[in-house]
This record gives structure tokens, C-alpha cells and sequence, in this order.
């Protein structure tokens, strides 16, 4: 799958953009605050509704408008799609493929996926477990549309249960409401379980691959799943796995409503990365940990192809400048096989190393 034409308007600092890509190598460069990130951000919205970096759709539309329009050509499966999204400030946004209109952003990574890689991945092992979190929603939303829309209603349930819990204690009459909400949430979270467990035994085996090549064989990777205590096997079945939870839920009804706070549950799930059988979050040291990271999105990729038979579009946003030489070779050897847009400072060297199409970005400007 590639990405041949990118249109932008009032998009950030982009007034007006229309480009065409190469469908091997893409490089970016430029100073900074040129919009060399803005341009990766409208390629990850554009595949799956969502942005790494802004929490609402109006952070993207630039300041003195009123409305953003991204729209792109991507060939996939051999097949031409037009992918569309119109932001607006006071009303939801359109997203359509093909001049039909999308009823939610899974429609857009039905089309095509992106891994996007930046430099706060490479501390990915270091954060708390939100960024692992959400490491996997962003890869599962993508891939498996069941996954985006039960994500969606656990985090709406989500909400209401702890606005009801919050709110309990001048309103006790609210709780007579939250058995409903439970059922949602042990509905939906047996569906989180079952696709994050299948993603991280996926994970662990193709990340343990790429860390034992960057390490040169002297390191052993293994990821595990963590999730609440009472699913003895999130691997099991669905239904084993939905009455475990429900099971877990009840156990802890009195201390939420003591404590009037959600207490657990597939929304405080983790990935947990060993090195050599310590965990990597306590023991490694700073270039284990960028290996590591390195190893988890590489790995994503690999997932994503053989998924789907085609790799998606990798984003490399100012990455490799971040990395050693060694790490750097390392990743550029793995690049190949489908198309990659890597941004890079205005004095980098990559332009001329990489080949492929080189764009200037200057103030929101493409050359």
C-alpha cells in the first residue's frame, strides 16, 4: 500500500498543499517548525481518524480558519481510493472513501494503515503503562475494526461509570444505574483482552527477532501481556475470558463504591518488556531501551504485513537523528519493501543517502 497524492487545506500551517509522493523513499527536511510533522499528522489521520499529537480535530484547522480539508490517492489490494476528512470547529467532522461517506474513522483504516515513529518512542519502555496502551490501541485500531469500535464503547461506559461513581455520594440514587454500565464494560473489555493478547504474543515474537539482530545476539526481548489478575488466560476464548472478567468486576464493587473510583480493568492494561528476563523498565539501560523501542515498532510493521499481505506506510519522524550510527543502519536496512517518509533537519545528510523524492518545507510550504 502507498500514498501517491497528499491535499491539504488550513491544515496547521498548511494554507494550500497538493504533492505527490514517491512510492519507495520520501524524504522531509527542513528547519524546525517548518511543518515537517504537521505533513506525517495529516498521513495518520488520513489512515485511521485519529491524531498522534492533537487530542481534538480544531487543534488541527489552522487559527484563523474555520475548517481543515486533508484528502489522499492511495493505491492498496491494487485498488485506487480517495480518502477524505473535513474538520470543522463547531460541528463533527466528514470522513468519506470514495465519495461515500464513513460513519466512523474504522472505515479509513479499512483503506490503508501507518506505523509513525517519532522521538518520544524511543522512551516508549520508560513511560508509564498509557504509553503502552497506547502503542497497542493505535495498531489495533487500525488493523482490526471490531477492536476500534469496542475500544470506543469501553471508553464511553468507561466515562459514565466514573461520573456516576464520582457523583454517588450527593446522588446515591445514580448507582441503581451502574450494573448497566458494568455489563458494558465486561461486554467490550473481553474484547479489548482477546485482540491486545493475540497482538502481544505477535509482538514478542517478531520484536525478540529485531532486538537480537540490533543487539548483535548478546540480548534476549520477550513481551507479556498484562492485564487484571482474575483473567488466568487472556488467550482463552472469549466467553471464558468474558465471565473471568465479570467474575473480577463484582470482587471489587464495594471498594469502588468506597472509594467512588473505577479501580481495575482492561483500561489500566500493560505490556511488559524484559531484557534478558529483567524487567526493562527498571533495569536497562538508556541504549537497551531505544533498542527495545525500536524492536516494538519494526515489529508493528511486521505484524501489519502479514496481516494484510502489503507493509503499511512507514513514518520515521526525526528518528534517526536520535539514534547511534549502528541503530541508524539498523533501521534503514529495514525500511525496505514498502513506502517510508523520513523527515530530517535542513543540514542532515539522509537527502543524499536516502535518494527517493527529497521535499524542502518551509513555513507550510512544499518544494
Amino acid at each position: 500500500m502507498r500514498l501517491e497524492r497528499l491535499e491539504l487545506r488550513d491544515f496547521r500551517n498548511y494554507r494550500e498543499a497538493l504533492v505527490d509522493f514517491d512510492p519507495d523513499c520520501n524524504v522531509i527536511f527542513g528547519e524546525n517548525a517548518q511543518g515537517k510533522t504537521n505533513l506525517l499528522e495529516a498521513v495518520v489521520y488520513l489512515s485511521c481518524g485519529k491524531s498522534p499529537r492533537a487530542r481534538a480535530d480544531r487543534e488541527m484547522i489552522a487559527f484563523d480558519a474555520a475548517s481543515a480539508l486533508l484528502e489522499a490517492s492511495v493505491l492498496a489490494r491494487q485498488r485506487e481510493f480517495r480518502v477524505r476528512a473535513e474538520l470543522y470547529r463547531g460541528q463533527r467532522r466528514k470522513l468519506s472513501v470514495n465519495q461515500v461517506t464513513a460513519k466512523n474513522a474504522a472505515a479509513l483504516s479499512q483503506v490503508y494503515h501507518t506505523v509513525f515513529f517519532c522521538p518520544d518512542d524511543l522512551f516508549l519502555i520508560r513511560e508509564g503503562a498509557a504509553a503502552r496502551r497506547k502503542f497497542m490501541d493505535t495498531a489495533l485500531c487500525q488493523l482490526r475494526p471490531r477492536y476500534a469500535a469496542a475500544l470506543s464503547s469501553y471508553g464511553r461506559a468507561l466515562d459514565h461509570k466514573t461520573r456516576i461513581l464520582r457523583d454517588s455520594e450527593e446522588r446515591p440514587d445514580l448507582l441503581e444505574m451502574l450494573p448497566e454500565f458494568n455489563e458494558q464494560l465486561i461486554r467490550f473489555g473481553a474484547v479489548l483482552i482477546h485482540y491486545r493478547s493475540q497482538f502481544a504474543a505477535a509482538l514478542d515474537q517478531y520484536a525478540a527477532i529485531h532486538h537480537r539482530e540490533c543487539s548483535g545476539g548478546k540480548e534476549q526481548l520477550s513481551i507479556r501481556y498484562q492485564t487484571v489478575s482474575s483473567v488466568a488466560d487472556p488467550a482463552a476464548d472469549m466467553a471464558a475470558v468474558t465471565e473471568q472478567l465479570r467474575s473480577h468486576m463484582e470482587s471489587h464493587q464495594t471498594a469502588e463504591r468506597a472509594s467512588r473510583m473505577c479501580l481495575s480493568g482492561p483500561h489500566k492494561d500493560d505490556l511488559l518488556v524484559f531484557i534478558d528476563g529483567r524487567e526493562a523498565k527498571s533495569f536497562a539501560s538508556q541504549g537497551q531501551t531505544r533498542t527495545a523501542a525500536l524492536a516494538m515498532k519494526l515489529a508493528e510493521r511486521e505484524i501489519y504485513k502479514n496481516a494484510t499481505e502489503e507493509y503499511p506506510v512507514l513514518l520515521l519522524d526525526d528518528v534517526l537523528s536520535e539514534l547511534d550510527p549502528r541503530r541508524q543502519e539498523f533501521v534503514l536496512n529495514r525500511i525496505a519493501g514498502g513506502q517510508v517518509f523520513i523527515t530530517c533537519c535542513e543540514d542532515d545528510r539522509l537527502p543524499a543517502m536516502l535518494g527517493g523524492k527529497v521535499l524542502h518545507v518551509h513555513g507550510g510550504s512544499l518544494v
